[in-house]
């Protein structure tokens, strides 16, 4: 008779994964059991194996990234919006240094890649939205402006949690995501205020 999964030992695991990760502990199956009420075979038994735990890890760090996503609420301003689903981007990497880097990590196949996938989709309808708007020019391809503007936030953030560059240098995204939006045909003055207000240097950088 199969044994009945408990999600409580599935989360247990995953965030201890998570925590050796961060602590710079080598992931192993007796070092993920150890001092727990569980045995090296839950990791079989809710993952099938260690290859599946790190889908399991890859994939709580989208799902992370997407519930962080869903805080940002939609304004008149789409491109504020736009900015602001970049600014939710890398403050998951913040709070989950660990877990973003493993969410990029190929070698391992995502339990839900459409699930993933959908990250970059709020993204794209935030462009969609801006050229409905009259903030981008009609020839803009949304999925090619969505990338371009997730490649500097992806790259603001893998430098600042992988050490180099300290939180400060976020405000650099600043005057990058407005110099996208104006290439895209957005008015200078009106862009800056957007990016401004969506981007919230501040919050990102203490």
């Amino acid at each position: 008779m199969a044994r009945t999964k408990k999600p409580r030992i599935r989360s247990m695991l995953i965030e201890r994964a998570a925590y050796m990760l961060r602590m710079r502990e080598p992931v192993t199956l007796r070092g993920l059991v150890a001092g727990t009420d569980v045995s090296t075979m839950a990791v079989y038994t809710y993952f099938d194996g260690m290859d599946g735990l790190w889908k399991a890890l890859r994939q709580e760090g989208f799902t992370r990234l997407a519930a962080q996503l869903a805080t940002v609420a939609a304004t008149a301003d789409p491109v504020r919006d736009q900015v602001a689903l970049g600014a939710a981007y890398v403050r998951n990497a913040l709070e989950n240094p660990d877990l973003y880097r493993v969410m990029f990590d190929a070698g391992f196949e995502l339990e839900d890649a459409a699930a993933a996938d959908e990250t970059l989709h709020r993204l794209v309808h935030a462009v969609e939205r801006a050229k409905t708007a009259g903030r981008f020019r009609a020839d803009i391809d949304p999925l090619d402006l969505a990338t371009q503007s997730w490649t500097i936030g992806h790259g603001l953030a893998t430098l600042v949690t992988s050490g180099p560059l300290p939180r400060a240098t976020l405000a650099h995204g600043v005057p990058m995501l407005t110099a996208l939006f104006v290439a895209a045909g957005d008015d200078p003055e009106r862009c800056k205020d957007s990016v401004e207000s969506g981007w919230d240097v501040a919050a990102l950088s203490t």
